[in-house]
């Protein structure tokens, strides 16, 4: 006889399945608990240092994989516990439903041996002591293909206790052996207990079904594990590409291109966000390296010219010594001139090493004073100071525009004393480098924005237009054909821009109406008075 496709599940019948797979899994895991404890490796410890050296992509392939068939073999260790679980309900409930009635069959007309039909039915009967009465009442087909049921040898009062409870065992012969499904009563007449009486269904059924759908889950998740291996694969190689870029960028700038730049991602995403921050590293790093590169390249400068700078005067003051020692200097007149030559050297070295002392004390950008200066005064005392130096000159201060008033007061905050510094250098450059006698102007006013401007104007043969962008260069001359007497170090216009720039301020040059040079210095506006 068949059995349906049932629905429902036994717990105590799933145990025995359930049990050693459930050992077997466990196993492993307390092994590897009980020796990283015994060794003291953990799992950042020596023992997995060389997982740390498979690549990102293959732990994730096999992440993935590992996961799909721990979560596939769970899937069908499952799925055969229930549907076992299942099928064996549906067998008990047929023998619940027929059990009784095919042994009062049996024991109704004990002289036949065999039913008349076809059936999966075994009856077993037994007399009060448990011995067999007669062979098994069962098909003959049933028993050569599956067996007889191997039923244990129990007592009365034993069976009593279990009467009506299906329980499952093993058989003995048969083709095709099968464990059993046995339903126990005791029989009884007129009262009196005869014996005992067993019915029992092949499980074989059972246990194909249950096989068959096991090969089939089992090659099913193969075949899943294969392609969700592949696919992971695919996915993790594509989501990996954007770390392989940078990767190669990164290299790119080991070897000394520092233009390179991480690929832009959507920020939203974790190589994006990652990718914006190594492009604003990177962009950080190459704005350092090219400013070191020009401190480098400026400071090699420096040196150059102020070592050239200063051999000059060094060169005559030794020449002038040897001179005395060699006793050429015969004449008291020889001698005071070489002491004036020498004097005039001592001069020009004193002078430069205190530019210089100014610019590098500006370059480490040490504080300045903050006080209330007056520009306005301040560019009336420089036009004096050019009037002394050259009395034919007219020096002229005027308002911004020029057909404007000259203001009372133009209040900034700054240094005082580099401030007058700036426009002493700027009349300076006004006296030594323009016709004696030309006219000069020093207008003062403000910006719309309420800053502070001075603009110093000389009439004389101004600069050529590619000399504009590097006349506040250190130790730069616009006319090279200019002695050092003349056309002093070139250091004068470059500590203008270093003070300026230190006041936040900005300073250009522009070509005078008419001919000549005007220097525009820019201040902000004066800070407010503390309360």
């Amino acid at each position: 006889m068949s059995t349906r496709p049932p629905s429902g599940t036994t717990a105590q019948d799933v145990a025995p399945g359930a049990g050693p797979g459930t050992a077997g899994l466990a196993a492993p895991t307390d092994a590897a608990t009980s020796r990283a404890a015994a060794t003291g490796d953990g799992p950042s410890g020596r023992r997995w240092g060389w997982l740390e050296r498979v690549p990102l992509r293959t732990r994730l392939v096999t992440i993935t994989v590992l996961l799909l068939a721990a979560g596939l073999i769970l899937a069908t260790v499952v799925t055969r516990t229930v549907v076992s679980g299942y099928l064996v309900d549906q067998v008990d409930q047929q023998l619940a439903q027929s059990a009784e009635e095919v042994a009062n069959f049996t024991l109704r007309q004990p002289e036949a041996p065999t039913p008349r039909g076809p059936t999966d039915y075994v009856v077993v009967i037994r007399d009060e002591n448990g011995q067999s009465s007669q062979d098994p009442y069962a098909w003959p087909q049933t028993l050569a293909r599956f067996g007889t049921p191997d039923i244990p040898a129990e007592t009365l009062d034993e069976l009593q206790d279990r009467q009506g409870k299906p329980f499952t065992v093993d058989s003995t012969g048969g083709s095709t052996p099968a464990q059993w499904r046995v339903v126990p009563f005791v029989y009884s007449a007129g009262g009196q207990v005869l014996g005992e009486a067993y019915v029992a269904l092949p499980l074989a059924g059972v246990q194909e079904t249950v096989a068959f759908l096991t090969r089939s889950l089992l090659l099913s998740g193969l075949g899943i594990v294969l392609l969700g291996g592949g696919t992971a694969l695919l996915l993790v190689h594509r989501s990996l590409r954007p770390l392989r870029r940078i990767e190669v960028t990164a290299a790119a700038i080991a070897d000394g291109d520092l233009s390179q730049r991480v690929p832009e991602h959507p920020p939203t995403t974790e190589v994006g966000s990652l990718s914006q921050s190594l492009n604003t590293m990177l962009a950080h790093i190459e704005r350092a390296f090219s400013a070191q590169e020009e401190s480098e390249r400026r400071m090699r400068r420096f040196v150059s010219d102020a070592s050239h700078e200063l051999r000059t005067p060094l060169a005559t003051v030794k020449g002038y010594g040897e001179l005395y020692r060699m006793g050429a200097l015969d004449t008291s007149d020889k001698v005071d001139d070489t002491m004036g030559r020498i004097e005039d050297s001592a001069r020009r070295m004193s002078t430069l090493v205190n530019d210089l002392l100014v610019l590098a004390r500006l370059d480490e950008g040490r504080p300045l004073r903050r006080e209330d200066v007056d520009l306005a005064a301040m560019a009336r005392d420089a036009a004096q100071d050019l009037h002394a130096l050259d009395p034919t000159r007219e020096v002229a201060v005027t308002g911004l525009p020029g057909d404007a008033p000259v203001p009372a007061s133009v209040q900034v905050t700054g240094d005082r004393d580099r401030l007058r510094q700036v426009l002493t250098n700027l009349v300076g450059n006004v006296s030594r480098h323009t016709p004696a006698g030309s006219p000069a102007e020093i207008a003062i006013g403000r910006t719309p924005t309420g800053g502070a401007v001075v603009e110093v104007r000389d009439h004389g043969p101004g600069i050529p237009a590619e000399a504009g962008a590097r006349i506040f260069e250190r130790f730069y001359r616009a006319d090279s054909s200019r002695n050092r007497e003349s056309g002093g170090s070139g250091l004068g216009m470059a500590i203008v821009a270093a003070i300026v720039g230190a006041h936040s301020g900005h300073v250009s040059v522009v070509d005078t109406p008419g001919g000549g040079l005007t220097v525009r210095v820019e201040l902000p506006p004066a800070e407010p008075a503390s309360p």
